[in-house]
Parts: C-alpha cells; sequence; structure tokens
C-alpha cells in the first residue's frame, strides 16, 4: 500500500452540514454506501435519492442509499470477494479491524441500497442462497439472488467530524448499474426514506442539495472514472482532526 498522504482541507463554501451541535463524545459507527454507476450513455450519471425531509438526519438531501451496519449483515451468504485493493483499504486505519470487516461493509452498503431503493445487487446464475439470515435478506432468496462482491470496488471512506448528534465511519463502495438483478417497485415514495430517485450526471448531481462529503466524492468519483476506475488508486480518506478537516490518501 502506498505510504499515506494528508491534507488540510479549506472550509468548505456554498451547501453545507449545520454548524456542531454540543453532544457527546461518539464512537462512529461503521456504515456503507453504494453509489450506482449508469455507464451506457457517453455521459456517466449516478442514483441519487432524496431523503424524506420528515428525517431528522440530512432530511430534504440528495444522497447515495447506505446505513449502518446490522448483525444480519454477518450472516448472509455471498458470491466472490472485493477486490485486494478494496480490502486493503478497508482495513487501513481500523484498529483492531476483523478479517471479514470489508465483506461485511459491502453486504450493508447492498442490503441499505435494496431497502432504500428497491434495487437488488447480485447473481441469479446460483440460485437461491442455501440459508439466509432473518429480516431484508429473505427478500434475496426469495428472488433467487445471491449478493456479488466482485461487483463492488471502493472509492472514498468519510468520519463523521465529532459534536456532531451521529455519527458514521462510511465506506463509500461504486457498482455499475448492469450488476442490478432485480428491481422491486414501491420501495421509493412520499412516506419512505428516500422520496424520489433519479439517474443524474455528475454535474447536474452538483446541483442538488447535497450534504458536504457527497459534493467530496462527487470529486473523487470523477478523478476515479477519467482513469477508467484503475484498481490501483489511493482511495481518498475524509475525517476531521483539532477541529480541521482532513483529506488523507490510502
Amino acid at each position: 500500500m502506498d505510504p499515506a498522504i494528508t491534507q488540510t482541507l479549506p472550509p468548505a463554501s456554498g451547501a453545507s452540514e449545520p454548524p456542531a451541535r454540543k453532544a457527546p463524545a461518539l464512537k462512529p459507527r461503521h456504515a456503507a454506501t453504494l453509489i450506482l454507476l449508469d455507464r451506457s450513455r457517453k455521459r456517466l450519471r449516478v442514483l441519487m435519492g432524496r431523503r424524506n425531509a420528515r428525517l431528522a438526519f440530512m432530511g430534504g438531501k440528495f444522497v447515495f442509499p447506505g446505513g449502518r451496519i446490522e448483525p444480519t449483515d454477518r450472516k448472509m451468504p455471498v458470491m466472490g470477494a472485493l477486490p485486494g485493493r478494496s480490502e486493503a483499504a478497508l482495513a487501513a486505519r481500523v484498529a483492531r479491524a476483523s478479517g471479514d470487516l470489508g465483506r461485511i461493509l459491502a453486504l450493508a452498503a447492498i442490503r441499505e441500497t435494496f431497502e432504500e431503493t428497491g434495487l437488488m445487487l447480485g447473481t441469479r446464475d446460483y440460485g437461491s442462497p442455501d440459508s439466509v439470515p432473518e429480516g431484508p435478506w429473505t427478500a434475496f432468496r426469495d428472488e433467487g439472488v445471491l449478493p456479488d462482491l466482485e461487483a463492488l470496488s471502493l472509492v472514498a471512506r468519510a468520519i463523521t467530524p465529532p459534536g456532531r448528534p451521529r455519527r458514521f465511519d462510511t465506506r463509500f463502495f461504486v457498482a455499475d448499474r448492469r450488476s442490478i438483478a432485480v428491481e422491486r417497485a414501491g420501495i421509493v415514495g412520499p412516506d419512505s426514506e428516500l422520496t424520489e430517485l433519479a439517474w443524474v450526471g455528475l454535474d447536474e448531481a452538483r446541483q442538488l442539495d447535497l450534504p458536504r462529503i457527497t459534493r467530496a466524492v462527487l470529486d473523487d468519483l470523477e478523478a476515479a472514472a477519467g482513469a477508467d476506475f484503475a484498481p490501483h488508486l489511493p482511495i481518498p480518506f475524509y475525517f476531521e482532526r483539532y477541529g480541521k478537516g482532513q483529506r488523507e490518501l490510502l
């Protein structure tokens, strides 16, 4: 792995997060996000969803689908494995990382994407998983879909700054739209976590109401796409140190 390179980020301008509130020190929870790409046209497009305005966390913002790890993610069978470069970056700068952390994070990204959008990433080539944990994963069994980790690559990581009422250590995975095996309707709507979905170009995405970190990851995504997502690319890692935003390359 290349030596880490760290730079201090200037204060963000434009759309940004609300100022940090006084809150007890919270340990960030492991979480994962899935950025779905549509490369069927000349212009790259990404899938974004608008969070329900009634939600306390990032209500009304456009985001990539994702969320925190759940216990059932540890028990779900999979097809294949993450690329070696992604596995190495996922283990970097993690205290006492378990050997299966990357697998669990990738599964969390796949499950959360299904729960929020109805899109089920995986393969039907091997039939239904023999056994699955109760909860959302049973839908994969019913549809005969096995999650395919080979379809995912890591493109960024970010930790919510201290002082926020909720903190996550989020890994941003990327996958091609062609890796979607099933699309279930009726998941997105006015009473759901995501009220709408949109496939948009990167410039269009930047015009949406975005969280600050999403805007930064879009820039990283554009750079990675320009290099055709080469496996040797460094992984940007965003965090805060002594009140200043940092961007480190893993």
